[in-house]
């Protein structure tokens, strides 16, 4: 498996700080988050997206995915919401990133109604996701937690280019186990998120390794199946300013994912 990091834990980082933390400490790509506060928007050119690029590749350093917030079961009209996704998929196509995250957001639409809206939006930009070389994963997260509910919605889609990005937080918080998770979004996944909390009270990111979240389950429920993904730790610095700063975390979590790919093969 390759190791990946995303830039929600330095969101305001310039890419060239980011890049050097992905050389210095031995991550093979970046999980880079589209915010206007970031140096990854979709308002940028084609001179700054062919410049992002450029770094990367002379780096050699994968763009795993551009973590975009449409969320895509949310009640409403259809064509802001593909606005949104059409506009964040050209901006991973010309990053050369592989993916584009996207929330569900369904809110308190019934369950029925949120997975047919979710389905319809997705099949949609899978069109546009496979002509231009990327796939739209959804998330596991908010009224679709668990990987039984993303599966739900994908198995309706039926399109390669609409897959399933698996957080390991919140399929633990809707009480999946990785062995009920992994079957799930197995025909679906596109990579997974690690982080670590202190409890299901307590989100704040911590350290891989010093929470409760089942990382090594996960990995050797993912090394049994011969999965040859990526897993990108998403430390959530933007949304605790109190947790630690990422950078000098870096390392550790490598060795700590490192070690768990060791211990499961």
């Amino acid at each position: 498996m390759k190791l990946a990091f995303s830039t929600l834990g330095l969101p305001t980082a310039p890419i060239e700080q980011v890049i050097e933390l992905a050389v210095e400490h031995g991550y093979h790509g970046v999980e880079v988050r589209a915010s206007q506060e970031g140096p990854v928007h979709t308002g940028l050119t084609a001179d700054e997206r062919a410049r992002i690029a450029g770094r990367f590749g002379a780096a050699g350093i994968a763009v795993l995915g551009v973590a975009a917030y449409p969320q895509v079961a949310a009640p409403g009209d259809d064509e802001p919401v593909l606005a949104e996704v059409e506009a964040t998929l050209r901006l991973a196509a010309d990053l050369g990133a592989a993916h584009v995250r996207v929330f569900p957001g369904a809110g308190s639409s019934p369950a029925a109604e949120a997975d047919a809206v979710a389905a319809r939006r997705l099949g949609a930009a899978a069109e546009l996701a496979e002509d231009l070389g990327v796939r739209v994963l959804l998330e596991t997260h908010d009224s679709h937690r668990g990987g039984a509910d993303v599966a739900r919605v994908l198995g309706r889609v039926g399109h390669h280019a609409a897959g399933a990005l698996w957080d390991v937080m919140h399929t633990w918080l809707a009480g999946e186990q990785p062995s009920a998770t992994y079957p799930a979004l197995a025909p679906y996944l596109g990579y997974v998120q690690v982080k670590d909390i202190a409890s299901a009270a307590d989100t704040m990111p911590l350290p891989l390794g010093a929470g409760v979240l089942p990382l090594a389950e996960t990995v050797e429920v993912l090394s049994r199946a011969d999965w040859d993904g990526w897993l990108c730790w998403e430390y959530e610095k933007r949304w605790y300013p109190d947790a630690a700063d990422l950078p000098a975390l870096l390392g550790p979590a490598r060795e700590h994912l490192s070690r768990l790919l060791t211990e499961s093969a």
